[in-house]
């Protein structure tokens, strides 16, 4: 590790490979580097071909690679790219798919996706059209659905109490449907988002509300020992022991996660604890996930991450450097080793065809052979992270320049469904679509339990 350490020390800022060429003290030379590694993300993408589904990512297993909250969380991607490079090449796929993906009831929850739909999977979709209002994306009309209301809707579904219950004394589990395998497991990264998005929300609206819950939030990932005294963020337990039995395994998304609504609530509060809090969690997560200054994912890493963990270390990037923003006393620690590990990450974008493609394994030094859309995802999301200085003051409220329109009761009607009397010959058309679902849908959750 030495060794690579002080090679690494000796490679100069400006390198050539293969395609991809970046100075990363250059901002106009990140910028085309990142212009190239968006487009290789896009050729993933065919959603916006004839006849397939706007928004997602070729899946969900067994009919493809992603699930379908990836889609979700490429388009932040994309969001933020945009923002911070002014390139709108793919903000008309952008406002398809978050739309599209909106559902009939306007909160991110098409029935489609019921079989593996997690109230993370959920946010995802809604962290984005939150970065959408944050960062003033192209408004829709009135009679589509708006970008705050979209997050607004999402929040109010999390904080029913149709999604929650006693057992572990609060919190989220990790899936939203009883039938869903994972129902009994109450997870650091559903609850991590929902206090992500009540403290954005509360930030743009000024609605003391999304903050208290935050607040209640974060007391109870402590409380129940998901944020341990050392600031260690484990995964999560199952409700069965009351969440006795913690999975002590690290997953660098739910630090940062945590640390971008850490980061609005200090900003929304003015309150020093989450000042102290911030500079706790922050220094654990640099240490655990970031060794030798390049993003690194422990659990997983060295024997292989599925398609989910590949896409971390992107939102890590990501979160933090926005983070800065709103907390500057974070970018002194934060953006120094954000560029060292930006740089590990582009020295692995020398495979595919076009002898660009992007590898995973960042700290190795060389081009690890995997060719995945995850793997894009999070070196555009390291290459971004670095023009964060480039953004136009903080993201924006509704009293600061923000125009997406809220609904406060987004989310909060009941749907109805009112079904026609039952006939005979449908009885018959019914049992032989039941038995066509049950098997469709046992296929479906053994792929997801699979992966």
């Amino acid at each position: 590790m030495l060794s690579t350490l002080l090679l690494s020390a000796l490679v100069p800022p400006a390198f050539v490979l293969a395609a991809l060429d970046v100075n990363l003290d250059d901002k106009e030379s990140i910028k085309a580097a990142a212009k190239l590694v968006a487009a290789d993300l896009m050729t993933f993408y065919h959603g916006n071909e004839p006849g397939m589904v706007p928004g997602i990512l070729p899946g969900p297993p067994p009919d493809g690679d992603y699930y379908w909250w990836q889609g979700g969380a490429m388009w932040g991607s994309l969001l933020d790219y945009w923002h911070l490079t002014g390139n709108d090449e793919w903000n008309d796929d952008i406002y398809q798919s978050l739309i599209h993906q909106a559902g009939d009831n306007r909160d991110f929850m098409d029935g489609n996706w019921s079989v593996s739909l997690g109230n993370d999977d959920q946010s995802f979709w809604s962290m984005s059209s939150m970065i959408a209002a944050e960062v003033a994306f192209r408004d829709p009309p009135e009679d589509q659905p708006q970008w705050l209301a979209l997050t607004q809707a999402v929040w109010n579904e999390q904080a029913s109490p149709d999604r929650r219950d006693d057992a572990c004394g609060m919190g989220l589990r990790w899936q939203i449907y009883p039938t869903n395998q994972g129902y009994n497991y109450k997870n650091t990264i559903s609850n991590g988002c929902f206090f992500n998005q009540g403290a954005r929300l509360a930030r743009y609206t000024n609605n003391q509300t999304y903050a208290d819950w935050s607040d209640r939030t974060w007391d109870w990932l402590i409380d129940v020992g998901f944020i341990d005294k050392d600031y260690n963020v484990w995964d999560g337990a199952h409700v069965d022991d009351d969440c006795k039995a913690i999975t002590k395994q690290p997953y660098s998304y739910s630090p940062a996660v945590l640390l971008l609504g850490m980061a609005h609530m200090y900003d929304y509060t003015k309150d020093d604890k989450w000042q102290d809090r911030i500079n706790g969690l922050l220094n654990r997560t640099l240490e655990v996930f970031f060794p030798d200054g390049i993003a690194y994912e422990p659990v997983c890493e060295a024997t292989g991450c599925t398609f989910d963990a590949i896409t971390f270390k992107g939102f890590v990037h990501r979160w933090l450097a926005a983070a800065t923003q709103l907390a500057p006393f974070m970018r002194e620690k934060v953006m120094p080793v954000l560029k060292t590990s930006a740089q590990a990450a582009v020295k692995q974008c020398t495979g595919g065809d076009n002898g660009r493609m992007c590898g995973f394994r960042w700290a190795s030094g060389q081009y690890d052979g995997s060719v995945t859309a995850g793997n894009q995802m999070s070196v555009l999301g390291a290459l971004t992270s670095l023009l964060v200085e480039e953004a136009q003051g903080a993201p924006v409220t509704n009293s600061t320049g923000g125009t997406s329109q809220g609904d406060a009761d987004a989310g909060v009607e009941t749907v109805t469904i009112t079904f026609a009397p039952i006939k005979t010959a449908d009885k018959a058309g019914a049992a032989i679509l039941t038995i066509m679902l049950l098997a469709g849908g046992l296929c479906a959750v053994g792929w997801m339990v699979w992966e």
